[in-house]
């Protein structure tokens, strides 16, 4: 919007708590039609300010998308207490020039992503409907796929120009674990925690695992925080994975009929299935993965680094739209407008109870329990190499990988980290600093710097 002298105060004010936000008036200002003349008679103002104003109208509008929520908020504390956090988090400078970026110099505008219609993919998704792909000139195509080894090939066949990836994937094909090496990059985590192991109702009076002994539990895929964390869960009260139970692989849409029709006794999935199993009367929740590793990466948007050199500034408007969305997810107070925008038929084609429960928090168990647990599922994009290297480290430990790793050089340049702190920042997010944390996993510390001294800790392993 350029400049062309001062014009009428315009009033989009995204901190009135009095009264409904972006109500336009047929001038096309953003005021009631009955408040017209007193706009017209307020102070001169520049269309650049109209501009700002208009932009900070639109953050807080999906920040707040339920009118009920934000005005509770203003209220609760305070026009300029807002004001403050929000810019602190989202300055409006950033998002500004974000918002006026050229996108003349795009290698390419069509472009096909491929995901899995499960919850984790909620940023990938809300890109799409919030118009973030769209404002970095981009007209992508989300292609619903079946399943984790479809996804992998059609990257690899490059149908998929970029993906949702299981966050280990992108390590295993890099590394050649299940295909030629394929060189790919995470570029943000999707989400952290979001996933359960759910059994079914027939084992209600087995939650010690140590019952669990000839059970036939599923995963989405080999190369999957699910299959790593479960091992892990497994182990730590002395069940070996390979020998006590059968771990068997599962595209997640199947795994709520594979539970009903006995073929598995459970599965440490992604939601929406655990939420469905419960729903359908089929399975209870026996733990959150959050009780396994609080804050743990699940699913990871990346792309081939071929596709990332050939395709730059392509591939830098992508990273921007889907850490824009991110932001969204992270910090809106209203999950069930999120779940509305993710549940219909197009992306999950899941019941809206059902998403809504999810990423609330308040779920039922499927035990006759009531929970309440507001981080279940959150959407911090940070591609921490702490996270890389805990991740092959269980790769080493259950021989997946064979001889020597160079840990701290394969996970520096599989997770983008200072390309995704250099986009959050972009975006209006303060990026945290370094590039390895310590992690907590059941009650024990993973120390990323010391990663083979980690694998030879444990009493169950099966590295070679």
């Amino acid at each position: 919007m350029s400049d062309q002298g001062p014009i009428a105060y315009d009033a989009h004010d995204a901190y009135n708590a009095e009264r409904p936000l972006l109500i336009a008036c047929g001038c096309g200002g953003n005021h009631a039609p009955h408040q017209h003349a007193e706009q017209q008679s307020k102070q001169i103002v520049s269309t650049d300010e109209i501009s700002r104003n208009f932009l900070e109208a639109a953050l807080v509008k999906a920040l707040f998308p339920h009118e009920p929520t934000r005005r509770a908020f203003l209220s609760a504390v305070g026009r300029s207490t807002a004001m403050a956090a929000i810019a602190s988090l989202v300055p409006l400078a950033s998002m500004q020039a974000m918002a006026q970026e050229s996108s003349g110099n795009l290698e390419r505008k069509e472009l096909k992503v491929g995901f899995i219609a499960i919850t984790c993919a909620a940023p990938l998704i809300m890109a799409e409907p919030l118009g973030f792909y769209r404002e970095q000139g981009l007209n992508v195509h989300l292609v619903k796929t079946a399943g984790w080894g479809m996804i992998r090939e059609k990257v690899i066949k490059k149908e998929h120009d970029a993906s949702h990836f299981l966050s280990p994937m992108p390590l295993a094909m890099s590394l050649g674990l299940g295909n030629e090496p394929f060189p790919t990059s995470v570029a943000t985590i999707q989400n952290n925690n979001g996933q359960a192991i759910t059994l079914h109702l027939k084992h209600k009076d087995k939650r010690d695992p140590k019952q669990w002994k000839g059970f036939t539990l599923a995963v989405p895929f080999v190369y999957s925080m699910h299959n790593f964390l479960l091992r892990y869960y497994l182990a730590e009260f002395g069940i070996d994975p390979d020998a006590d139970v059968k771990i068997v692989a599962v595209p997640p849409p199947e795994m709520v009929a594979k539970l009903s029709d006995g073929s598995i006794d459970g599965f440490l999935g992604p939601d929406p299935f655990n939420q469905r199993a419960v729903f359908d009367g089929v399975g209870f929740i026996h733990i959150l993965s959050k009780d396994i590793w609080d804050g743990h990466p699940c699913c990871a948007f990346g792309a081939s680094d071929e596709f990332i050199k050939q395709n730059p500034n392509t591939f830098a408007a992508l990273f921007r739209a889907i850490i824009s969305a991110s932001l969204i997810a992270s910090l809106s107070t209203d999950r069930y407008e999120i779940a509305k925008t993710i549940a219909p038929q197009a992306y999950l084609n899941q019941p809206l109870e059902v998403i809504s429960q999810i990423l609330s928090g308040k779920y039922p168990d499927g035990l006759g329990n009531t929970r309440s647990v507001p981080d279940r599922a959150i959407f911090n994009p940070v591609p921490w190499q702490s996270m890389a290297v805990w991740m092959l480290t269980q790769m080493k430990r259950w021989g997946y990988i064979k001889g020597d790793v160079n840990y701290a050089q394969i996970a520096e340049k599989v997770f983008m980290l200072t390309d995704a702190k250099q986009h959050m920042a972009h975006a209006g997010w303060n990026p945290p600093k370094g590039n390895y944390r310590k992690h907590i996993i059941m009650g024990k510390s993973f120390d990323a710097q010391k990663p083979q001294e980690y694998v030879n800790s444990f009493a169950i392993s099966h590295q070679a």
